[in-house]
């Protein structure tokens, strides 16, 4: 009896533990274009069994046109739950089905609802950052320097992100997702995100590999040099060797030690307990 009553006491643990996805917009999304899977942006709630009070909302790369929700979704929230961070992954909507803003709009709806939401969730409003990889990190980068009140993160990580649109070291493919074929010059500017850092811009961690070609580490330099220029704090981690997309790269015994720089991070920053 004793240890089919413990077996249903973990069982429910597990349950309450369980991620659970909602809609961004339970009653359909503002601009969507239809009613399919693709037009219904959502977020699920990784929360942490045993929380610390931060958050992070992981949005998956995939260049705009995709979502590697398992190994820059999945992967990533269980990680950060195992150190009592709660993760939200974000399903944003996609190209080149969908355009600027839509993408910013969901990112800044499911941020809105976290820290509106926080004391549910057990989160505390002032650390809640954006993680986002690859086009992802572009989205991330989006809403950490083109936020309006309470939208903005606390903190950002940048994992191979893209960032510039008007340099040689553009993603062509997520900037055309994103933007379409033939964008407004000014558009392009506007989100080439390495020209919008302010001091308003949240403290970032970024990491990258010099041995990615599908997006050049010159975006997170970019991105870093920019930060430095106005007084934001940051660290960033250029690995020599490694493909775009490694993720968490737990199996690579020299990639797979970058979460725990950024783990450090974080406990720098007073967003997670001291070890």
């Amino acid at each position: 009896m004793r240890a089919l009553l413990l077996a249903l006491t973990l069982a429910a643990a597990a349950l309450a533990q369980a991620p659970k996805t909602e809609l961004l917009w339970p009653e359909g999304a503002p601009g969507a274009l239809g009613t399919e899977d693709a037009d219904k942006p959502s977020l699920t709630f990784w929360l942490a069994p045993k929380p610390n009070g931060a958050a992070v909302l992981v949005c998956p790369g995939g260049g705009y046109g995709a979502l590697a929700m398992d190994h820059e979704g999945q992967q990533v929230a269980e990680w950060f739950n195992s150190f009592g961070v709660s993760a939200f992954i974000l399903k944003y909507r996609l190209g080149p089905r969908y355009h600027h803003p839509i993408m910013l709009d969901d990112a800044r709806r499911a941020i809105t609802i976290i820290r509106t939401r926080a004391a549910e969730l057990k989160v505390e409003p002032n650390k809640i950052g954006v993680m986002g990889f690859s086009a992802g990190g572009h989205l991330a980068s989006t809403l950490s320097t083109h936020f309006q009140a309470g939208e903005g993160p606390d903190f950002s990580i940048l994992v191979y992100p893209v960032i510039s649109f008007t340099t040689i070291y553009t993603h062509s493919g997520s900037m055309r997702n994103l933007l379409g074929p033939n964008p407004e010059p000014a558009l392009v500017w506007n989100l080439s995100n390495e020209l919008q850092v302010t001091s308003q811009t949240p403290p970032t961690f970024l990491f990258h590999t010099s041995g990615d070609t599908g997006v050049p580490a010159e975006n997170s330099i970019l991105y870093y040099l920019a930060l430095r220029k106005v007084g934001v704090p940051a660290e960033m981690h250029i690995y020599q060797e490694g493909r775009h997309g490694v993720g968490l790269a737990q199996k690579d015994p020299v990639l797979s030690s970058w979460p725990a720089r950024l783990k450090d991070w974080l406990a720098v920053r007073g967003i997670i307990p001291a070890r």
